[in-house]
């Protein structure tokens, strides 16, 4: 019997999809672009996820050029990816403001490997987006920003959400990061039945960017919610 860390990382590398995108919007897979970053998401997937054990399913929007974009792994970019995690990229270096906050979250849980031990943190579409600005440069984009581009990513976004249950994230609970975010998937639950219950928070870019001075805050507001959580 696999575990966790096998089926992630299986899943992850089947990550090839044939989508047709309008506005000349482009997919960002970082297991395909950078031979590196498939090594490093395996080493790091089984150094917390080597065993047979569910985990709680949070959910972000759809990976950033600094974050799973160019790391593979949600929510984490290179320098919290050695600091906290003790895997080195020697390729490039980032930094991402959504990581900032989701590793202080992390650490005032009890670490990497307390955390990791009971959540999987995902995204409603695994692979990021990007698109040309009117200075010609190329900027994240997130799924819900066009009604086009949500309409052609609807039933890839809930093929994602059934293959993160058959990985073994329970369906009691799920934590949703942003409220945007949120009212999709609510939206996609009322008709999928996928988690019984949804559970938001403010996304961890906006706390970084435009709430800093009370993060303290918001690492208490979410870590009263997750250790709340149900056992698996």
């Amino acid at each position: 019997m696999q575990t966790f860390a096998d089926a992630v990382n299986g899943y992850n590398n089947s990550l090839d999809p044939d989508l047709s995108l309008p506005r000349d919007i482009r997919v960002m897979n970082p297991f395909k672009e950078n031979p590196e970053i498939g090594a490093i998401a395996e080493k790091f997937y089984h150094k917390f996820y080597n065993d047979r054990e569910g985990r709680e399913l949070i959910l972000g929007i759809n990976p950033g050029r600094l974050g799973a974009g160019a790391t593979g792994i949600p929510f984490t970019d290179t320098k919290r990816l050695a600091s906290d995690c003790g895997i080195h990229i020697d390729s490039f270096n980032s930094h991402e403001p959504s990581s900032v906050f989701v590793y202080e979250v992390i650490r005032a849980f009890g670490g990497p490997a307390e955390f990791y031990k009971k959540f999987f943190i995902n995204s409603m579409y695994p692979l990021g987006f990007v698109i040309e600005n009117k200075k010609g440069n190329w900027v994240n984009c997130n799924y819900y920003d066009f009604a086009d581009l949500y309409s052609a990513l609807r039933t890839p976004i809930i093929e994602h959400l059934k293959a993160m249950i058959l990985l073994g994230v329970s369906r009691e609970k799920c934590y949703v990061l942003g409220k945007k975010n949120a009212k999709f998937l609510h939206e996609i639950n009322k008709e999928e039945q996928l988690f019984r219950e949804l559970v938001v928070f403010d996304h961890p870019r906006y706390i970084a960017q435009y709430k800093s001075k009370q993060m303290p805050l918001y690492v208490d507001q979410y870590l009263a919610a997750l250790s709340g959580s149900i056992p698996i």
